[in-house]
């Protein structure tokens, strides 16, 4: 049985990677911005994370399931991505800023899904995935989330965004260490385990549905993801304000994975992911009606607890179930190629066209039918395991 010890060094990595995901991901569009770039050339910038998630999570996952180093793997992809963001301190040229970016993400988008085999081993020893130690590990790396978006945008509405490449660079550096603190552990590699496949799994309705309604939420949570920011910023809300509104998302969050053996059980996992589908197409309707309405926004930005939290959770549970063993470095890639690299593309540039030539408001729009969809095919995924468990 996994200990609290066994886990620390997990909330400490993930604690220090959201703390940079934390700040990185809602101000990076502004820092943009404050160079001169337009809606378009911001979405292809912010769509580099995207396009190294087609290929760099299944790579590394496909090493460190063939391996066992995970830590070593770990350490290695901190270190080049810390490396790759001091590029950020010279003078920027549009393609200079995607060349760092590319290497960058290239070694950090690989990050979580092995941190999340890692520790899915660990929680689901001596039975099935246990939601309530994994909350309570996931809630550091929200706690790490909250603390750098607001102290983010305090200082940048202080200072301005000059200071952003300092930011990364002390962000990552705290990465670095957590995951050179890290126990150097191997996981043995059986022989007979090194040719497990993936594709059988894929050939599983089931399965196919899942990925199918992972995909779709989260093309949707791209218009978050991407563009809330810039949308705040020209409905007139502070840097500051901005700020706030992002870690009212993260404290229902943090509140949810706290708490989340408690409401799990009340529903099966794919019941889950339709109502966290059903929860999305709420909140952009809301976003993309009401966004000028402070109290509105927030009662939005609420419902993160289930469009973010909640699904993320029943996720990573549905992989442990269906990858498990040697398949969980695979499985967590595939759902990081799938889910966040695809979509952060698409939505990316897709966004961006939308918005330079109907407004931000249309993006949040298109994530509403877009959640319409994700909610279908959770129903389907819902369907088909409900007839695999009679």
């Amino acid at each position: 049985m996994s200990t609290r010890r066994q886990l620390l060094p997990f909330a400490a990595l993930s604690a220090s990677y959201f703390a940079h995901i934390g700040f990185f991901n809602p101000y990076l569009p502004l820092w943009f911005k404050d160079m001169g770039y337009g809606l378009f050339a911001i979405s292809l910038l912010t769509s580099a994370q995207a396009v190294t998630r087609l290929f760099a999570p299944y790579a590394w996952g496909w090493l460190s399931d063939h391996s066992g180093e995970r830590v070593k793997l770990l350490r290695y992809g901190a270190s080049a991505a810390f490396v790759a963001a001091l590029g950020l301190w010279f003078p920027l040229s549009q393609w200079w800023l995607l060349a760092v970016l590319l290497v960058m993400f290239t070694h950090t988008s690989a990050m979580m899904p092995m941190s999340e085999a890692a520790m899915a081993h660990l929680v689901s020893q001596g039975g099935g995935f246990d939601a309530k130690r994994y909350g309570r590990v996931r809630l550091f790396g929200s706690l790490g989330f909250l603390l750098t978006v607001l102290l983010a945008g305090w200082w940048f509405e202080h200072f301005g965004m000059r200071h952003f490449p300092a930011w990364t660079s002390l962000t990552i550096a705290a990465v670095v260490l957590s995951v050179w603190l890290m126990p150097d552990l191997k996981e043995a590699v059986p022989l007979h385990q090194k040719r497990l496949a993936v594709l059988p799994v894929l050939r599983q309705r089931p399965v196919q549905w899942f990925f199918a309604a992972a995909f779709f939420h989260v093309l949707a949570h791209i218009g978050i993801y991407v563009f809330f920011s810039l949308y705040l910023d020209a409905l007139g809300y502070s840097k500051t304000m901005i700020g706030v509104l992002w870690a009212v998302s993260v404290v229902v969050e943090i509140a949810w994975f706290y708490t989340q053996g408690r409401w799990l059980p009340l529903l099966s996992l794919t019941g889950w992911m339709l109502l966290c589908s059903l929860a999305m197409l709420l909140r952009m309707g809301l976003t993309a009606s009401w966004a000028h309405v402070l109290w509105v926004l927030v009662l939005a930005q609420a419902l993160h607890a289930l469009t973010f939290a909640a699904h993320h959770t029943v996720c990573i549970a549905l992989l442990s179930h269906h990858f498990p063993g040697r398949l969980r470095g695979r499985g967590q890639a595939l759902y990081t190629v799938i889910a966040y690299g695809i979509t952060g593309v698409l939505g990316g540039l897709l966004g961006g066209a939308l918005s330079a030539n109907y407004g931000l408001t249309s993006v949040y729009w298109a994530s509403a039918a877009t959640s319409f969809v994700a909610s279908g095919c959770a129903w389907m995924a819902w369907r088909w395991q409900r007839q695999a468990a009679r």
